[in-house]
């Protein structure tokens, strides 16, 4: 496994800002409301406990959650849908934006012009999305050896230290079952989902190209029907403060 995208990292380390809660919410409730389409039992569904638990760990309340599970009954509600749309950023760096919208004629063009504006380009399908693998991705807070082979033994495919995490990798089915086992051999589990892991990173070095990608992923990240960007750059530019 090449890695995850620094992308991740950057956007935690700026913190969640208390203004984008209600947005955070809209977004978690879209999954929530999608993934209960599978059953509403989170205990039988496990695309639908996985969001739950995203939903979560941003301290979304139990009554939203509940809400949002509702949907699939309110014969009255928007109906949504997931669309993936791809781009490419400076230096040849892909990106995949996930959505999930009840009007795709407003999401398109949102999405389109946050990244125009910002020197990228939207791409063909499957242009960029063969560069990508679907995985299920684990954050675990504890390194070393001996979590290294206890998430092996969990049925981890794979695991890899970064940013003082453990970052682990899984099949997509096996996700909740992976997680659970992590949970089970004691250790501390700080985020999982199912992400576009990139096969190879592409190194960015340059500080403007570096400057334009970010402006990008933040303009992305700022629309209500984003709700995951995943992209392949590997950020070695030194960006100023």
């Amino acid at each position: 496994m090449s890695g995850h995208s620094k992308w991740s990292t950057i956007k935690r380390e700026k913190g969640a800002k208390d203004a984008k809660r209600g947005a955070v919410f809209t977004r978690l409730g879209n999954l929530i409301a999608i993934a209960a389409r599978g059953g509403t039992d989170p205990n039988m569904n496990s695309t639908l406990y996985m969001a739950i638990e995203k939903a979560k760990e941003a301290n979304m309340p139990a009554t939203n959650i509940q809400r949002a599970i509702d949907r699939v009954s309110d014969k009255n509600a928007a109906v949504l849908e997931e669309i993936a749309y791809e781009a490419m950023g400076p230096g040849g760096v892909g990106i995949i934006i996930e959505t999930a919208t009840d009007n795709r004629n407003r999401t398109f063009p949102e999405v389109k012009n946050a990244i125009t504006k910002n020197g990228g380009r939207v791409a063909d399908a499957g242009s960029v999305l063969f560069q990508f693998t679907r995985k299920g991705v684990i954050r675990v807070q504890e390194v070393g050896e001996d979590a290294f082979l206890a998430v092996l033994d969990a049925g981890a495919d794979d695991a890899v230290e970064e940013d003082g995490e453990l970052v682990v990798y899984t099949e997509l089915k096996d996700l909740a079952k992976v997680r659970s086992a992590i949970v089970a051999a004691g250790l501390t589990v700080l985020g999982a989902e199912l992400q576009y892991v990139p096969n190879n990173l592409i190194e960015v070095s340059d500080v403007e190209s570096a400057q334009k990608l970010i402006k990008i992923l933040d303009a992305l990240d700022d629309l209500d029907d984003v709700v995951n960007i995943n992209n392949n750059a590997d950020i070695t530019a030194d960006l100023p403060e």
